[in-house]
């Protein structure tokens, strides 16, 4: 088994974070055209808790190295990963526990993202994925799969941090534009009422 561990800070508040993790693999991130399909499972509210749950499939289409492909024995262009989310309004964090169904009778990819407030304008990202290769007794393979996923995993975590600093910059700007559209709205409304009443 080999560990990968990732940690960054978003110069963004948590709820700004919180709320522009669902788009994370919109068209605004350039960096994650990989990603083919987000379905959403299911989604549920514990009343007691107020915890968002939701289950998400993930489609993503990334090629593996000839040697990799040869090793599983076909094509290892598209796969897919359940993702559990959990998003605590009161705690002030977001979970997301994600594992691979594709090829997870050999590989196993258990990873866990957690987000939480540093303070007002920060909020800190923690990563962890477990790595093991489920391929019996040959330790020199297993190694080399775990060393390349892990590989896989370092790119990744770059291209992930620049790719959902841009969304949270366009959420910014949409966010801020429909508050300063609301007010214009909200500033003609009382104008109006103004005249009529005049």
């Amino acid at each position: 088994m080999k560990v990968f561990s990732n940690s960054e800070t978003f110069n963004y508040s948590w709820e700004e974070v919180s709320t522009a993790n669902w788009r994370k693999y919109c068209p605004w991130n350039q960096k994650s055209t990989h990603v083919v399909a987000v379905d959403t499972l299911t989604r549920t509210v514990d009343p007691d808790t107020g915890i968002l749950r939701t289950e998400r499939l993930i489609t993503c289409r990334q090629s593996a190295p000839d040697w990799l492909k040869s090793l599983m024995g076909g094509c290892m262009d598209e796969s897919q990963v359940l993702e559990t989310s959990y998003v605590d309004p009161r705690n002030k964090t977001v979970t997301m526990v994600s594992s691979n169904l594709t090829w997870s009778n050999l590989i196993n990819v258990q990873e866990t993202v957690v987000y939480r407030p540093l303070n007002e304008h920060q909020t800190k990202f923690e990563q962890a994925a477990q790595i093991t290769a489920l391929c019996g007794g040959w330790q020199r393979i297993k190694n080399s799969i775990e060393d390349t996923l892990v590989k896989r995993f370092r790119e990744n975590a770059i291209k992930g941090k620049e790719g959902f600093e841009a969304v949270l910059a366009m959420s910014r700007r949409a966010f801020a534009e429909e508050r300063e559209r609301e007010g214009m709205m909200l500033l003609q409304g009382q104008a109006q009422n103004i005249r009529a009443a005049a």
